[in-house]
């Protein structure tokens, strides 16, 4: 089907367009006049010299046969001679003769045709009849002989060479200057459709802002306000539909009052996080409890009390920020919870400790004269326990700090935090980036029952001495200590050299988003691609969403840059972090990557398979396509083919592998 409309396109391209269609049509009419007023006027002219001279030759031959029967006598030859001879040098006949009843002259001049301008092969071409005029020599009733005087026709074709070449000269300047001016008429009437072409070009893009502001003829000006009347509706109903996903999700994920995550939505991709095999462990959760809040809502009323949850939300998630891949959410009353993927414990209580003392500053200035208190729970991760016991060591450690009556932290088991301090992470990935020791992984993303291969998506490990390390450990790492863009540096050489020895795969990437927002990052990427530009259709990148929210200047410029290289962009983690819908409509995006905290139980869990509908219908009717994360059972798998989706992974559809094990995409 794509190769149907990419030679259609083709045929397309290759169709004439209107102006030249009616340049050709108008200016054939004009040549076509041109040389039918040609053609009458040089056959009028012809025709008037051979009339003439056809006269001339015969008032000639008449006068001449009068001088020979009275003035002269014709029986003598040297007098007959003497006279012809006087006519003919004249010049403008070929020949004057005076022939008897036999057919013999007796007496005559003949020359050959001349001409002066006119060249032999138009003598040939005009040919003009021969203008001969004839005359009876009598004496008396006795007739004598004929006067024969043909005119000299190389002075007509002088002329009429020169009225030809006139002629010709008047048709290809007036033609000329048509042909121009109709060119320069037809650049002014039709230039509006070369804006229409870019309207519906940037509409086809979703870019809904184009307007065509040029007047022309009546019909045109029509289209134009016709066009830009249904961009301005599309406009509105594409804002209209992203406002109904954001306000879905904001339901069915977000907490009223903070606008964090709800409860039921943290633990949801909590349990990703932790119980996923491609991302579970390390990570720390850290659980957050103001003290006192009920007496607080009571003195100061519920207003106030929201008030102080929103100051405190905007806190954490100003902590969250400073942490990739770190999330949030409400959990009851004035209870949250944080979890950052890739850090140790040891890291986290440093940090929980700052982000406690801010909150106790907050909390206890709005409260006084009542005592309040910031109190945490920290509980390490591991591969061994699912989200329930983790959540059960946090909370836990929380009723431990509580014990005490100042702001604290405690932590849950700490001696089972034996991962990476910082300083140990930046040794690892600094080597890793210092040595290129990246290795790729490959898992298949595939449409439809038949699980048919869209592309490879690429995740990169780390071989350290103590075991492979995956990119759910190290990533968020990277990105706090401002190493992400090496990273992701190294990954685009090693993807574009593995691009180049398979000729027929597909491979899609994820950028982190401090290399997004990295000026020198994009400027060497873009260079990489576009000294391979003949790789680029077979890569796919993504940006995540809460990138294009937080550095959406340098997210536009760069997807733009991709897209004018030919390389499709994917939004990734869609639907996480509350990012408006509207982004998508002024983007030249090709997918949505949705995360696979919606996907996980989607059988049963009927608000996201909702919203994951919602999502498809106003995403086909874009022309994005919509992929799926996270599939790891066959029930999932088989909603996201109901709802049509264009494409899933997971473990159920296909587990990672090495991408130098076997041949992919033969």
């Amino acid at each position: 089907m794509a190769e149907m409309q990419v030679k259609s396109s083709r045929r397309q391209y290759g169709m004439l367009s209107l102006r030249a269609l009616l340049l050709v049509f108008t200016g054939s009419l004009l040549v076509l006049i041109l040389l039918a007023i040609f053609s009458v006027s040089f056959s009028t002219f012809r025709n008037y010299v051979s009339s003439q001279h056809l006269e001339h030759a015969q008032d000639a031959a008449t006068a001449t046969g009068v001088s020979l029967s009275k003035a002269v006598d014709a029986s003598d030859i040297v007098a007959a001679s003497s006279l012809i001879d006087a006519v003919f040098d004249s010049g403008s006949y070929l020949s004057v003769k005076f022939v008897g009843h036999e057919g013999i002259m007796l007496a005559g001049r003949v020359m050959p045709l001349r001409t002066v301008v006119a060249p032999d092969w138009f003598v040939r071409i005009v040919a003009l009849p021969k203008p001969e005029g004839m005359a009876q020599v009598v004496r008396g009733w006795a007739q004598l002989g004929t006067v024969q005087v043909v005119s000299n026709l190389g002075r007509a074709y002088d002329d009429l060479w020169r009225i030809t070449v006139g002629l010709l000269a008047a048709v290809i300047l007036i033609g000329g200057v048509g042909m121009l001016a109709l060119w320069f008429l037809l650049r002014r009437l039709l230039r509006p459709l070369k804006e229409l072409e870019k309207q519906a070009r940037a509409l086809s893009r979703r870019d809904f802002r184009k307007r065509v502001r040029m007047r022309s003829t009546r019909e045109l000006n029509q289209v134009t306000e016709a066009m830009n009347q249904m961009a301005d509706d599309l406009g509105q109903l594409f804002a209209g539909q992203g406002k109904l996903i954001q306000h879905l999700r904001k339901v069915n994920n977000e907490d009223a009052v903070t606008g964090l995550a709800s409860r039921s939505a943290f633990e949801q991709r909590l349990k990703v996080e932790v119980e996923s095999e491609e991302k579970s462990a390390p990570g720390v959760l850290m659980m957050l409890q103001l003290t006192c809040f009920g007496e607080y809502n009571q003195s100061h009323g519920r207003e106030e009390g929201d008030e102080l949850l929103k100051r405190v939300a905007k806190m954490i998630n100003a902590f969250v920020k400073k942490h990739g891949g770190a999330f949030a959410g409400r959990r009851t009353g004035a209870q949250f919870a944080v979890y950052l993927p890739g850090a140790s414990a040891v890291d986290v209580k440093v940090w929980s400790e700052a982000l406690i003392e801010k909150l106790d500053g907050l909390y206890s200035d709005l409260a006084a004269p009542v005592e309040t208190s910031v109190h945490a729970g920290l509980a390490v991760a591991s591969p061994e326990a699912g989200v329930r016991d983790l959540m059960a060591a946090a909370d836990s450690a929380l009723r431990m700090a509580q014990q005490r009556d100042e702001s604290c932290c405690w932590i849950k088991d700490a001696s089972a935090d034996t991962y990476h301090t910082m300083e140990t992470w930046r040794d690892i990935i600094s080597d890793a980036i210092r040595d290129q020791s990246l290795s790729l992984w490959l898992q298949p993303m595939v449409k439809g029952l038949d699980q048919a291969l869209e592309y490879f998506q690429v995740f990169s490990r780390i071989c350290t001495p103590d075991g492979v390390l995956k990119a759910g450990a190290f990533v968020p790492m990277a990105e706090r200590l401002g190493l992400i863009a090496d990273i992701d540096r190294v990954l685009v050489a090693s993807v574009l050299e593995r691009l180049e020895s398979k000729p027929t795969e597909h491979l899609a990437i994820s950028l982190g988003s401090a290399s997004v927002a990295d000026k020198t990052f994009t400027k060497d990427v873009l260079a990489m691609l576009g000294a391979a530009s003949a790789l680029n259709g077979r890569l796919w990148v993504g940006i995540s969403e809460m990138t294009l929210h937080h550095h959406r200047a340098q997210a536009s410029q760069l997807i733009r840059a991709l897209v004018k290289l030919g390389v499709p962009v994917i939004v990734d983690r869609f639907g996480v972090g509350g990012v408006p819908f509207n982004y998508l409509r002024n983007l030249p995006l090709s997918g949505l990557r949705v995360d696979n905290s919606f996907v996980h139980d989607l059988d049963s869990h009927e608000d996201n398979r909702f919203w994951l509908e919602s999502v498809v219908g106003i995403a086909r009717s874009r022309g994005v396509k919509v992929f799926a994360t996270g599939v790891e059972r066959s029930e999932e798998y088989s909603v996201l083919c109901k709802l049509g989706i264009d494409g899933a992974m997971g473990y159920h559809l296909g587990r990672p592998f090495a991408a130098d094990e076997k041949s992919t995409g033969e």
